[in-house]
């Protein structure tokens, strides 16, 4: 990909937003699920879809901007074209020549501080023009949406890839937003074979469950009568409803524990489900209203005491 401004249709001032405006316009276009039988169309997603992942880290766009990685995010080479082929010596994979035999104090010490490494260990003289291997295809960047219970309980997900094929998923223990998963051989095609799949995970927002690192929270609506009597409620947690007893006199803001109901630690093991109860009065009940006007213990104590006021 030599411009993902240009596959993006954007100007290289863009915004975030205006960038984001755009891969959104051309993902909606191109996805592979609306062009099953329109390969130019998946192949054009993967491309938007990588220039979208390098245009959005801000650390990546600033070194394309300043020449110093080209529009697959690999370090372009002072040298320019040349014997090495398009792109550099080494091709997109970086600079990576066989020096051959020879001694280690000559030129190759330049290329190693220049590079970053040294692949065949020896001088430079020895074999300087020896052809490399076949550089492997472009990686192919993806991002998946995947629903907080999912995410939770390690649900598989399915994900198409930019050629029209489905494949499953298996999440990773500790799986949180931005998490990366690399799918071997599932990228572009290349001379050296193809090269890998990056999915990043989105976990989505959740419309009453929150997470707390690995454990996950929820405010849980209880009756007067419950609150104060106490007894079993019906709780929801991301592997279904449980029982969980309110104990007698409780006040909102009071937080139980079920335990193992959060999500799964990369260390072994769950996190756990934190519920806070939070009492809810019903409106305009004139019986509850006439109780509490009689009740002897109304202006016992002073639950605001402590705040000094």
């Amino acid at each position: 990909m030599a411009d993902p401004y240009a596959a993006l249709g954007v100007s290289r001032g863009a915004s975030a937003d205006e960038i984001k405006k755009a891969y959104r316009t051309l993902a909606k276009q191109l996805h592979p699920d609306r062009n099953k039988d329109n390969p130019a169309a998946t192949e054009r997603f993967g491309k938007v879809t990588q220039a979208y992942d390098l245009l959005t880290d801000k650390d990546k766009r600033a070194r394309f901007d300043r020449g110093e990685i080209d529009g697959d995010g690999n370090p372009t080479s002072p040298f320019g074209a040349g014997p090495f082929g398009q792109g550099g010596p080494g091709g997109p994979g970086g600079f990576r020549p066989d020096y051959g035999g020879g001694s280690d104090g000559d030129i190759g010490d330049i290329f190693e501080g220049l590079f970053g490494g040294r692949a065949g260990g020896g001088g430079f003289a020895g074999g300087f023009g020896r052809r490399q291997p076949p550089a492997k295809g472009a990686n192919a960047a993806y991002r998946l949406a995947v629903p907080f219970i999912d995410a939770a309980t390690l649900a598989p997900q399915r994900i198409t890839l930019g050629d029209g094929k489905t494949i499953d998923l298996k999440l990773p223990a500790g799986v949180e937003n931005g998490t990366q998963m690399r799918l071997a051989g599932k990228g572009q095609p290349g001379p050296g074979g193809a090269g890998d799949a990056i999915v990043t995970i989105e976990v989505q927002p959740h419309r009453f469950f929150t997470r707390d690192g690995d454990d996950i929270r929820l405010d849980l609506p209880v009756s007067l009568a419950e609150a104060v009597l106490g007894g079993p409620v019906r709780v929801p947690t991301p592997d279904g409803a449980v029982m969980l007893t309110v104990p007698k006199g409780s006040s909102s803001g009071k937080t139980l524990r079920i335990k193992g109901r959060g999500f799964h630690k990369k260390t072994g093991g769950r996190g756990d489900e934190l519920v806070t109860l939070m009492i809810e009065l019903p409106a305009d009940d004139a019986a509850l209203a006439a109780f509490v006007e009689g009740w002897a213990g109304r202006d016992r104590g002073d639950p605001r005491a402590r705040f000094g006021v």
